[in-house]
């Protein structure tokens, strides 16, 4: 489960190249680490958000 809070990807670089997340209500938001509150913000809906993880499993 999802912090409400952006959340560092446990495998982030010390470089702080990597991806924040948090849970919203009807959506999963991805943000840019290190531009953090200046980053884009990207809402996925679960839908979408499982795939993503899905699709980079397989990678």
């Amino acid at each position: 489960m999802l912090s409400r809070e952006w959340q560092k990807s446990s495998r982030s670089q010390t470089q702080g190249e990597c991806v924040e997340l948090r849970q919203r209500t009807d959506a999963v938001q991805v943000r840019d680490s290190k531009l953090g509150d200046a980053s884009p913000v990207f809402d996925l809906d679960s839908e979408t958000y499982a795939s993503l993880i899905e699709d980079l499993k397989r990678r």
